[in-house]
Formats: C-alpha cells, sequence, structure tokens
C-alpha cells in the first residue's frame, strides 16, 4: 500500500488580536509559511504538485484563492497550482488530508499543505454577516430544506458549546479549571522551549501571545455568555492570526528527492453529528477511526483535540474514556488561540514535535467544525 509522509511541518508564533500579526497581509503571513518550508526541506519548489490551503471568511485579503496567492506572492513557480480550502475551524487538517488522499492516489508526490487566517483583519463570521446586503440573514435561515428539517433553531457555535456542557453535565468549575491549565501548560512549553522548532519567526515575532497570567478567581468573577449558562470568555478559544504549512511526501519523492520523513499518515477520516450541538463530531469522529483502525486510545500516545471551547475537550474526554494527561499537552487553543484556517496544520506541527520529544509513536488530532462535522488524522512517528 502507498505510504504517504510528512516531511516537515512549521508555523508561525500565534498573534493575539490586533498583536503583532495583525497588520500583515494575510497573502504575505500564506507566503512565510511556503517558503519556510520550502526552504527547510531544502525541495525544488517546481516539483510541488500542489498547494493546498485552510482558510475561513474568504473575503477581502483573504478572498481569491489565498493558497494561489500566498504561493505566487512568495517568489515561487507560476506552474504550480493550489486551492483553498473551507471546512471552517478544520479547513487546514482538511488540507493534509485532501493532500494525502492525492498522494495515495498517485495523482501526486510532493505537496504544500497549510492554512491561514488573520482575524484582526477579517473579524470571525465576516463571511456570514456581509450576506446581510444580499438578503440573507444567516447561512441557512432563508432556507426552505434547512427549516423543514432544523427548524428555526439559532445555530452558534456559543449555544452548541452551552448544549454540550449541559449534556455532558460539565461544571463551570470544571470548565474553567481545564481552561486554567490550558494556560499553565502553555507557559511551561513556551518557557522549556517545546515551540521552538515548529515556529519560523516572522521579522522579529517568534514567541506566541495568547497564555496570560490567570486564575480560578479571575475566572470566576467573569460573567456569562448567556443568563443562566456555564461559559465565559475564559473558557473559550482566542480570537488569533497565524499561518501554518507542511510539506507531504509520496514515498517515491522521499527516495528520488532525499527527504527525510518526520511521520507518517496513519489513517484519516472525518464524520458529521448534530450540527445544532455543531462541536460534539470529534466523538463519533474518533471512534469511527479507532474502528476503522483497530487501534484504541491506549495506544495513542498523544491526543491534539482543538479547544474551540473547554466543553469540547471535557465532553470528548468523559464520553471516550480518555486520559486527560495525553491531551493538549502543552496547553491548546484557550490559552494559545485559534486561527481558523491556520489551526489544523498548526496543531499538526505541535503533535509531530512533542511525539519527538517524548519518543511516542501515534498521535492523534481532532477538530470540531461549523456545520457539525469533525476529521481525524493519526500519524506515526517515523523512529530514527
Amino acid at each position: 500500500m502507498p505510504e504517504v509522509y510528512i516531511v516537515d511541518a512549521i508555523r508561525t508564533a500565534i498573534g493575539k488580536k490586533n498583536g503583532s500579526l495583525a497588520p500583515v497581509h494575510p497573502i504575505d503571513l500564506g507566503a512565510h509559511v511556503i517558503k519556510a518550508v520550502v526552504e527547510r526541506t531544502g525541495i525544488d519548489p517546481a516539483d510541488v504538485d500542489d498547494v493546498i490551503f485552510g482558510c475561513v471568511d474568504a473575503i477581502g485579503g483573504q478572498a481569491g484563492n489565498i493558497a494561489r496567492l500566498s504561493w505566487l506572492a512568495a517568489g515561487l513557480p507560476q506552474h504550480v497550482p493550489g486551492v483553498t480550502v473551507d471546512r471552517q475551524c478544520g479547513s487546514s487538517q482538511q488540507a493534509i488530508q485532501f493532500g494525502a488522499q492525492a498522494i495515495l492516489a498517485g495523482t501526486a508526490d510532493m505537496i504544500v499543505a497549510g492554512g491561514v487566517q488573520n482575524m484582526s483583519q477579517i473579524p470571525i463570521s465576516a463571511a456570514m454577516i456581509v450576506g446581510d446586503q444580499y438578503g440573507f440573514s444567516t447561512p441557512t435561515a432563508e432556507s426552505k430544506g434547512w427549516t423543514e428539517r432544523y427548524g428555526n433553531e439559532e445555530v452558534s457555535q456559543f449555544r452548541g458549546a452551552e448544549m454540550i456542557a449541559d449534556k455532558w453535565d460539565i461544571s463551570r468549575e470544571d470548565l474553567e479549571k481545564w481552561a486554567l491549565q490550558s494556560h499553565e501548560r502553555a507557559k511551561a512549553a513556551i518557557a522549556e522551549g517545546r515551540f521552538e522548532n515548529e515556529i519560523v519567526a516572522f521579522d522579529e515575532f517568534k514567541t506566541d501571545e495568547g497564555p496570560r497570567e490567570t486564575s480560578l478567581e479571575k475566572m470566576a468573577s467573569l460573567n456569562v455568555l448567556v443568563e443562566g449558562g456555564r461559559l465565559t470568555a475564559a473558557v473559550a478559544s482566542q480570537i488569533s492570526d497565524g499561518a501554518s504549512a507542511l510539506l507531504l511526501a509520496s514515498e517515491e519523492a522521499v527516495e528520488k528527492h532525499g527527504l527525510k520523513p518526520r511521520a507518517r499518515i496513519h489513517h484519516m477520516s472525518a464524520r458529521g453529528d448534530d450540527p445544532i450541538f455543531m462541536l460534539s463530531a470529534p466523538i463519533p469522529a474518533t471512534q469511527h477511526a479507532l474502528e476503522k483502525t483497530g487501534l484504541t486510545l491506549d495506544d495513542i500516545d498523544l491526543i491534539e483535540i482543538n479547544e474551540a471551547f473547554a466543553p469540547v475537550v471535557l465532553a470528548w474526554i468523559k464520553e471516550l474514556g480518555a486520559d486527560p494527561a495525553k491531551v493538549n499537552v502543552n496547553g491548546g487553543a484557550i490559552a494559545l488561540g485559534h486561527p481558523l484556517g491556520a489551526t489544523g496544520t498548526k496543531l499538526m506541527a505541535t503533535l509531530l514535535n512533542e511525539l519527538e520529544r517524548t519518543g511516542g509513536r501515534y498521535g492523534l488530532l481532532t477538530i470540531c467544525e461549523g456545520g457539525g462535522t469533525a476529521n481525524v488524522t493519526i500519524i506515526e512517528r517515523i523512529q530514527d
């Protein structure tokens, strides 16, 4: 059976809202990581078959197929195409999976996959909100088929997160304990230099800006997002700016170009769940992936599950009986930020580097996504 290898995976440090990366054009952010992954791997960019990037809210500087535009802005060969993917928060994880599928199908040998998002310049849901001027109050409200199936219920990540916390009986205190741990783990990882190999500096910017000094007392003082709810801003992912990229290669390309792969793609899949709950799909998606591979969570050494909101992670742990000590060991999006379209390949870079640091074999990545879907990618570290 053909193999797909990850040769390298890199990212920018993640900028907070209106932080160090806020003034940077999204195309230039994407170009930066593309150029960096080409330089670090030493490949001839003319040999790349495609560039697949994730990006959400593709308007303004993120419109017009930013995968292709970023490649060209990096000064790389014009004959190499590019395509932009929108699977919401899992967009760049889907970019990895589309690239790997192309290699497995024999239609490509080397693909740059990644993602980019500048949320300071183009706010979250901007592409949805702009539709109002064209007669769309929300993406679904005017759809006859949608309303016949789901009615006029509110469709939002905030409501979904509250519903998850309620269904899995996760207290506000437990949510805030997880959020505090995310910050503490992230600050420890930064202090110990755990992210240094995956971060490529943008000018002088090379340290994640999201982690902050906080406490359970400070979190407890915040107002809930909705009356009677459990969520506050403290247990949600941060609005962020950043970009990430990796190089995928076939076995033939590895041999032909003398590349040294760091991991292989062991499994990739996606599954859907209730779109009103929206953020619960990592649970059935992980169950499906484990069933397909014959692995159990005991076989998985490290897990990265995007911390869109703390209840997403805690419900997943509770339902699957996972060991919390394996999950987001260097902190998650609550502390480090969630630059939407860039998060998938960002988390893959972190997962790969931590597997190498700890000597683990298998790592699992899953991300909840708007629309009630989730991807799962399992990688196997290449042992020296």
